[in-house]
């Protein structure tokens, strides 16, 4: 009785199927890190931006007479809010600020399925005694600084933080107050413009610093088994050449005796 051996798999193939496995999930993990970036979520001044604003409106308060502050909304959820006062202490109805300005604003963000773009409106509001007509070009002059919509939907943290650090030079623009302190006053780039807070960072990588991990893991281990495969299939072409050569010897000497 006669059959045929049965022949191992391939090493090839194996190789070719779990690179195939891990390419599978790696792309699974980039588009999750991709996806990661559509989220609708505003999000809010980094610690540092805080820390940084706050000291500068309390210099600016202390020589002007007047509480700065910042409110930031995602929709209708407050989201940060601060002020000369401290990080998460509003100006507004705080008996310790009489007279007071503040900037807000509010940040749609919207999904990429939907029609609706992303959207903000910014506003300044201040005290009973500071009227509209003071009110409205401190708005409007945030945008000599760069401070207008399109920069609050793609840096909202920064944009809010910075809009309250440029109030004290708006009010007194004005003629609500004097000058602030030279050393209240943001630092001027050669354009004339407050320097930028500290930067935040890459959100990309901060946010979704464990998915590019395991893909990169799993890219490593994808690189690690074709290496294997190659490297055996090597061994499995050398071994086979001596068998061969064997195996021709009686093949020969039955042609010979023939």
């Amino acid at each position: 009785m006669t059959g045929k051996a049965t022949t191992p798999p391939n090493k090839r193939q194996q190789v070719l199927i779990w690179t195939v496995i891990i390419g599978v999930t790696v792309g699974a993990c980039v588009i999750g890190a991709i996806r990661g970036g559509e989220s609708t979520d505003v999000p809010a001044p980094t610690t540092e931006q805080r820390t940084a604003t706050v000291p500068l409106l309390q210099a600016a308060s202390t020589g002007q007479g007047i509480c700065y502050g910042w409110v930031l909304y995602d929709y209708s959820t407050e989201i940060s809010v601060g002020s000369n006062l401290g990080d998460r202490v509003p100006v507004r109805d705080d008996p310790r600020c009489p007279r007071w300005i503040e900037v807000s604003a509010v940040v749609r963000y919207t999904s990429s399925s939907s029609e609706s773009r992303d959207s903000a409106s910014v506003g300044v509001d201040g005290s009973a005694d500071i009227e509209h007509a003071d009110l409205y070009p401190i708005a409007t002059g945030l945008s000599r600084f760069g401070l207008d919509e399109d920069a609050f939907v793609d840096e909202p943290g920064w944009a809010i933080t910075r809009s309250a650090t440029v109030l004290p030079l708006l009010a007194a623009e004005v003629g609500l107050a004097e000058p602030a302190p030279a050393a209240a006053t943001p630092t001027a780039t050669p354009s004339g413009t407050p320097a930028p807070l500290p930067s935040a960072g890459n959100d990309l990588l901060r946010d979704r610093k464990g998915w590019l991990f395991t893909a990169a893991g799993l890219l490593l281990a994808a690189a690690l088994l074709i290496a294997v495969g190659v490297r055996q299939r090597r061994r499995q072409l050398r071994g086979a050449g001596p068998a061969q050569r064997a195996g021709a010897g009686p093949a020969g000497r039955t042609r010979e005796e023939a």
